[in-house]
C-alpha cells in the first residue's frame, strides 16, 4: 500500500516540478533603423549558479558569424587588400585545388557563396598545430562536382576556415583582430570569436549551451578563460602569442564561433538596414555581397533557397522552398545558426525593421547540426515575438 501510495505521489509532483523548471534560455530583439527594442528574455544563462539571462549576455551565435565573416571580407576589399575573384592560392603561398578540377582556381566568392565544391566530410575544424593546407589536399574535402564557381550551391562549414585564414594572408592581421578592427569597433559593439578578445566582463556573463537532454554543450565556466579557448592538436601549447597570421585561422571557429549578445547583434542588423547611406559598405561591395545569390529549383523544398555571399534570402513568394519562418507574405535577408542545442538568427525585412534571436535546449534536426530548417519551437519563437510587436 506504501509503495503504491509513494509512487502515485510521485506521478503528481513530477508535471509540477516540470512547471517550475526555468525555460531554455531565449533572447529575442526587435530593431528598426533607429531603435533596438528586447521582446523576449527569458531562462538561465547558467544552471549550476542559476544567473538569470540578460537580454545583451553573450552566446556563440553559430552560422550567424559567417555573415559577420562576409562583412569583413567586403570591408577589406573596400580597404584594397583582397580581391574576392583572385585565385586564393596568391595569398596563401600554396595551391587550392580540387582534385576533380586541378586547373581551376578557387575565389572567396566561390567560397563565401558555398559554390567551391567543398564537403564536410573530411571535417572543418583544423587545431592549432595542425596544417589547413593538408586539410584541403585530402580528397575527401571536395565534391565531384563542378569546377568552382559552377558548382551547385551545398552548404560547407569547410570554406570558413580557409576564407578567414585568407583574409589574414591578405591582411597580416589575425582573423580575430580583422573582425574587430573592420565590424565590431566601428558599429560600436562588443564581441569576440572563441573569446579570444572578449573581456572579463563579457566573460562573466557567458551563455552556457545545453542540449535538449540538460547536458552542457559548450560554455560552461570551464570553457572560458583563463583555460584554453580554441582548438589546440594534441601535445601542442595552446599558445596564440606564437601563431602566424595566413597559416589557419580555424583556430577562431569563422564558421559558428562568435561571441555576442542579441542587442550587439542588432547593431550589425541596423548597419544592414542603413547599408545604402551608411557608408559602412561601398556600393561595390554591395553589388558584389548580393550578385552571386544561389537559386535552387522552384517546388525542389531546399532550405538555402536563394544565397549570396554569407547571406541568404527567405521566403521569396515566388519560390515554394522550406525557408518559412515568418510567414507573412514579406522576403527577408539575414542568416540562421544552429549548433550545440542552439538556434538562432539574424533577419531584416528590406530597409524596415528586423529581429535577432536565439533559444536552446532544442533537439537536433533529422539530418543532424548544421543541415538547416527552421523548426516548430523557432517558428513558434517568432510568431511570439511578431504578436508582442503587433500593437
Amino acid at each position: 500500500m506504501f509503495r503504491r501510495f509513494l509512487a502515485a505521489m510521485l506521478f503528481i509532483a513530477a508535471p509540477a516540478a516540470a512547471q517550475d523548471a526555468p525555460p531554455p534560455a531565449t533572447v529575442v530583439v526587435a530593431f528598426d533603423r533607429e531603435n533596438i527594442t528586447p521582446l523576449i528574455v527569458e531562462g538561465l544563462a547558467n544552471k549550476e549558479t542559476g544567473r538569470a539571462l540578460e537580454a545583451n549576455d553573450p552566446v556563440r551565435i553559430a552560422s550567424i558569424s559567417k555573415l559577420i565573416m562576409a562583412l569583413t571580407a567586403l570591408r577589406l576589399m573596400d580597404e584594397g587588400k583582397v580581391d574576392l575573384t583572385r585565385d586564393v592560392s596568391d595569398y596563401l603561398g600554396w595551391p587550392v585545388r580540387s582534385p576533380y578540377h586541378p586547373d581551376a582556381p578557387v575565389t572567396l566568392t566561390d567560397l563565401l557563396s558555398h559554390r567551391a565544391g567543398l564537403s564536410d566530410k573530411a571535417g572543418y575544424i583544423i587545431p592549432l598545430g595542425e596544417s589547413l593546407q593538408a586539410k584541403f589536399a585530402d580528397p575527401a574535402a571536395w565534391r565531384d562536382v563542378d569546377y568552382p564557381g559552377a558548382a551547385a550551391f551545398q552548404y560547407a562549414n569547410l570554406g570558413s576556415p580557409l576564407i578567414a585564414t585568407v583574409l589574414e594572408a591578405a591582411s597580416g592581421e589575425r582573423y580575430d583582430r580583422l573582425v574587430e578592427r573592420l565590424v565590431f569597433a566601428p558599429l560600436g559593439v562588443k564581441a569576440c570569436l572563441n573569446w579570444t578578445l572578449c573581456d572579463t566582463d563579457m566573460q562573466a556573463r557567458a551563455v552556457t549551451l545545453y542540449r535538449d537532454t540538460g547536458e552542457v554543450a559548450r560554455d560552461a565556466p570551464e570553457d572560458l578563460p583563463p583555460n584554453c579557448t580554441i582548438p589546440v592538436a594534441e601535445g601542442q601549447p595552446c599558445d596564440l602569442a606564437s601563431y602566424v597570421p595566413g597559416t589557419n585561422a580555424s583556430i577562431f571557429s569563422p564558421q559558428g564561433g562568435v561571441r555576442i549578445g542579441m542587442i550587439d547583434l542588432a547593431k550589425i542588423g541596423q548597419a544592414l538596414l542603413r547599408r545604402r547611406e551608411s557608408g559602412f559598405l561601398s556600393h561595390r561591395a554591395q553589388t558584389h555581397w548580393f550578385a552571386p545569390m544561389v537559386r535552387s529549383r522552384p517546388g525542389d523544398g531546399a532550405f538555402f533557397c536563394t544565397y549570396g555571399l554569407g547571406l541568404q534570402l527567405i521566403e521569396h513568394p515566388d519560390r515554394d522552398c522550406s525557408d518559412k519562418l515568418f510567414g507573412d507574405g514579406r522576403m527577408r535577408m539575414g542568416h540562421s545558426g544552429e549548433a550545440y542545442g542552439l538556434q538562432s538568427g539574424l533577419w531584416v525585412d528590406a530597409f524596415r525593421a528586423g529581429l535577432v534571436y536565439f533559444t536552446t535546449e532544442v533537439p537536433p534536426p533529422p539530418g543532424g547540426e548544421d543541415t538547416g530548417g527552421f523548426t516548430d519551437r523557432e517558428k513558434a519563437l517568432i510568431a511570439r515575438a511578431t504578436a508582442l510587436l503587433a500593437p
